[in-house]
């Protein structure tokens, strides 16, 4: 059902060009869904736009969605203007305009339009190999070239990137930050030193700092170019040096500063002596090839100084290259001399192994130097974390900081997805591996590997390099004396991993290969990669749950393999995180994710009493997320260890890998009956204020209501309400047809009940009927139903689905659903009159159309207004949408008074050449295509041959 709410605010805004925030008119008509009443914005004190029933801030871009069947205008930009006031507030004004106008003309002889565009592009090829050629053009860790004997590219050198994942979508930033103390404060500065790594993808900007010589900070804020807090932390309490954080949906404004370098960081201390360090982001080279580090601090007493160095090994020789950022290492009197001399020293313990004098300004610190050749001791110290890099001015009192160089540490999880798919020799085995690792600063590498589903009995277990030819493996190191065949699982320790190899760890140019004794060179095979911090409390220190295709019913022998964290926080919420490898690239990498175990109606198997619940659709190889509306049936499946994951392609739509979930929790519902159902619904209220900071949250009735929560509305007990990010969609109760004899009609409920014909001693009376301490709990309404009770399900946000039929099955509490059976139609073209009903019906005849003033004298409410025009009951019209015109793929009908409208859906397609032609609603073949147009040639030919 189309939510006419946002359509209209789109619709207001389109005409008129212009729309400040705030003033979206509400409908006064009580057309459903119902809009949310007016109620001030969740981002109290921050100038925006208010559009659709979401807050976006100044100089925000979007597309604006319409809703089912609509869907997102990508060719309609909508953009938040900043104004001011009379009075000089600031304030937002929403302008939306046309963008297909301004669309590129592709190079290419046969552009293509893709999901979710505006603009035709060329298909991916020589422009996407350009564009990666282009990122990486002038850096000589990208310089050395493939081999013409090398294996196919899935094992390609360096970073094993592929044009997927540098799409501008997907596209990742990194920066840096020293932060260091205040020297120009009249408080004593301090002795901290922190590095903060930063990585912005899309809206999201996650951290990982370290510090040291300073206690464990409280907070971190992050200041806009004006000195203004623009995101505040607050750090989890903990020993660890290591603070982990993400922050979410950045305005475009941030992004833009952070683009340019203008916001810093600052961290504070709440316990003794309050300190307080800070610094500023910024970009850097040297980030992309750095895979070791250094903080470097002071050991003088508020000396407000440090530094950090990056370095990286070079691809063939024993070279370290390192880059220095210092701060405050150069004094105040020493700024008026245009070069500071500067001497930095690599030493192990108290010996200088090497040395190099230079000169850096006092207003720009960077310095970056190679020492080369470094023999197997300095090597060896490297990997142990036992060198340190000293840098100290050369002048009349100098001054100095230093610290150890050790890998490069981050919030990261250097993790590894082995499937069939990823062998040297690729195969479709169902099977799947399951790897992460952890890097200590002496160099030792702690790792624990699952296995499951192998063909056959696993002969080896290696960590390799990447074979320059098939038949030569490099292997580093072998697990396979650990490995536990009974349990599948290995866990150790890597105690002397050379400087080399952590070199190439970091830099994801190792693998883990599982040798069978049917595929002795490897059945499975995985990338070890470092998988960016998330900001879900998904348990990465624990083994993830594996995924594979012997685990789905029946059986897939697929190339993909998989594993995921899930855990349940204090709240009872899902969070989760799903990596998947091995699909192949002709497969649709359009995944599907899905809870099993379920006891709601869902996605219902017809084929068996499984329920499926939709975490999510993802592209690519990652998914992640937090479910916050979880039923009690799930919540104890996950506890028992009888709930699963599965991830379905297009290919296996039932299921292409499986596994099992169990996280243990104390969030599963007593006894039923021990609480009445509003205690039940007080189990998972939200505090009242936290509801008003959520921007998904509905307010309708003068209450709050939590995105996906379900009520019975005051104005009508008949009625079932949902909030759905910010909109409220009520909907009525739908009646089952009886077929009974006899019925009742209780004084609480909406429908009738069926009476068994008893004895008039045994016969129930409604009052009876609710004394039953048993009864069925359905998720999707959320109620409690009596014994033999029947209802349409109620599944949000679509309302009550007239093509299912539950029933209560008596004292054991079971809930039974079954698909309604349509009975048999005599007429030769039986319509369904809406798509919400489940059965098709023989059409009346037809009525003549009224004129506009007969239909504005009508009785009731047979017509229904759309725009500016009137429709009769059963006309059906393309609506228009200003900026984009007449919307030929959406049918809008009038029933009843209600305007409904519906995309046109479109066929599965298996070819592989997929094409869209103008003006046309649905992708087509490309083959088919140049077909029908060979054979719509034909008979031009004949006809001009008999002129």
């Amino acid at each position: 059902m189309l939510p006419l709410s946002s359509m209209s605010s789109l619709m207001c805004v389109m005409s008129c060009a212009l729309l400040h925030s705030g003033l979206a008119s509400r409908l006064k008509s009580p057309i459903l869904p119902i809009q949310s009443e007016r109620e001030p914005l969740t981002s109290k004190g921050m100038s925006g736009c208010s559009f659709g029933g979401r807050f976006y801030s100044l100089e925000d871009t979007w597309h604006p969605d319409l809703g089912e069947p609509f869907g997102v205008m990508h060719c309609v930009k909508c953009y938040c203007e900043t104004q001011r006031g009379r009075k000089g507030k600031v304030l937002g004004k929403v302008s939306c305009k046309n963008v297909k106008r301004d669309c590129p003309e592709p190079s290419c002889d046969a552009p293509v339009l893709l999901p979710g565009q505006c603009c035709k592009t060329c298909p991916k090829g020589d422009v996407d190999r350009k564009q990666v050629e282009a990122m990486f053009d002038g850096f000589e860790y990208f310089q050395e070239k493939e081999k013409e004997d090398d294996l196919h590219k899935t094992y390609n050198d360096r970073s094993y990137l592929s044009s997927e994942d540098i799409s501008p979508g997907e596209s990742r930033t990194d920066f840096v930050a020293v932060l260091t103390g205040v020297t120009d404060s009249w408080l004593p500065s301090s002795s901290g030193v922190a590095r903060a790594r930063f990585s912005l993808t899309r809206t999201s900007l996650t951290f990982s700092i370290t510090y040291q010589r300073i206690g464990r900070p409280s907070r971190v804020v992050f200041l806009d170019s004006d000195g203004n807090t623009a995101f505040e932390y607050k750090t989890p309490k903990g020993d660890s040096d290591m603070i982990c954080g993400v922050w979410k949906n950045l305005p475009q404004s941030h992004v833009r500063q952070l683009q340019a370098e203008q916001l810093r960081v600052t961290m504070t201390t709440a316990t003794g002596r309050r300190e307080v360090i800070e610094g500023k982001i910024i970009k850097h080279r040297a980030l992309f090839a750095e895979t070791f580090s250094s903080t470097l601090t002071s050991e003088e007493e508020h000396s407000g100084m440090g530094g950090i160095a990056m370095l990286t090994l070079s691809d063939t020789e024993n070279n370290l290259h390192f880059v220095l950022i210092l701060q405050g290492l150069i004094q105040h009197r020493e700024r008026d001399s245009p070069l500071v001399p500067i001497q930095v020293r690599l030493q192990y313990r108290q010996h200088v192994l090497r040395e190099i004098h230079a000169n850096v300004t006092a207003y720009d610190t960077d310095f970056a130097e190679v020492l080369t050749d470094l023999n197997s001791r300095e090597l060896f110290w490297l990997s142990r974390g036992q060198l340190v890099i000293t840098v100290e001015t050369e002048v009349q009192d100098p001054r100095h900081i230093s610290g150890f160089i050790t890998g490069r540490k981050s919030c990261d999880t250097i993790q590894s997805v082995m499937s069939s798919g990823d062998a040297l020799t690729p195969g479709k085995t169902g099977g799947v591996g399951s790897a992460f690792f952890h890097l200590h600063d002496n160099g030792t590498l702690d790792y624990q590997v699952q296995l499951v589903g192998a063909s056959s009995e696993v002969m080896g277990l290696t960590i390799e390099l990447k074979p320059r030819r098939r038949s030569k493996r490099s292997v580093l190191y072998d697990l396979t004396p650990e490995f536990d065949r009974p349990s599948g699982r290995a866990a150790g320790s890597w105690s002397r991993v050379e400087a080399r190899h952590i070199h190439m760890l970091l830099q994801n140019e190792l693998f883990i290969n599982v040798a069978t004794a049917h595929s002795q060179e490897g059945e499975l095979r995985g990338q070890i990669k470092g998988l960016l911090y998330s900001g879900l409390e998904a348990p990465r220190h624990e083994i993830p749950v594996p995924l594979a295709g012997q685990f789905v019913a029946p059986p897939v022998l697929t190339s993909a393999g998989g594993h995921a964290w899930v855990s349940v926080d204090e709240r009872c919420h899902l969070h989760y995180e799903i990596v998947v490898a091995g699909l192949s690239k002709a497969d649709d990498l359009t995944v599907n994710a899905h809870l099993h175990g379920l006891a709601e109606i869902g996605e219902l198997d017809e084929r068996s009493t499984n329920h499926k619940r939709l975490l999510t659709g993802f592209y690519g190889s990652q998914a992640q997320g937090v479910l916050k509306d979880i039923s009690v049936e799930l919540l104890r499946h996950l506890d028992r260890g009888t709930a699963f994951i599965q991830v379905s392609t297009k290919v296996n739509t039932r299921g292409e890998i499986r596994g099992r979930v169990h996280v243990p929790n104390n969030c599963e519902f007593r006894t039923k009956g021990e609480v009445e159902l509003a205690e039940f619904d007080d189990l998972f209220v939200r505090d009242p204020e936290e509801l008003k900071k959520d921007p998904h949250t509905c307010f309708f009735e003068t209450q709050h209501h939590a995105h996906g929560s379900l009520w019975t509305p005051n104005y009508n007990h008949c009625f079932t309400c949902s909030c759905q990010k910010r909109t409220v969609i009520c909907d009525p109760v739908i009646c089952p047809v009886l077929t009974c004899s006899r019925t009742i009609q209780p004084d609480d409920k909406c429908c009738p009940m069926c009476v068994e014909r008893k004895n008039p001693k045994e016969m129930k009376t409604p009052e009876r009927l609710d004394e039953h301490p048993e009864g069925c709990y359905f998720e999707g309404d959320q109620k409690m139903h009596a014994p033999g009770s029947t209802w349409h399900p109620f599944v949000p946000p679509f309302g009550y689905i007239k093509c299912a039929l539950c029933t209560c099955k008596g004292a054991t509490g079971e809930v039974h659903c079954e698909k309604v059976m349509c009975p048999g139609l005599t007429c030769s073209r039986p319509v369904r009159r809406s798509p919400s009903d489940c059965c098709k019906e023989c059409p009346e005849e037809d009525n003549p159309p009224l004129e506009h003033a007969d239909m504005m004298q009508a009785d009731g409410t047979s017509h229904c207004k759309f725009g500016k025009n009137f429709y009769q009951n059963s006309d059906n019209w393309h609506p228009r949408v200003p900026l984009m015109g007449e919307m030929k793929c959406i049918t809008c009908w009038c029933d009843h008074g209600v305007t409904k409208c519906q995309k046109k859906q479109c066929p599965v397609l298996t070819c592989s050449n997929i094409t869209r032609r103008e003006g046309m609603c649905c992708p087509e073949c490309q083959d088919s295509k140049e077909e029908e147009e060979e054979l719509m040639k034909v008979p031009e030919k004949k006809n001009s041959w008999r002129h």
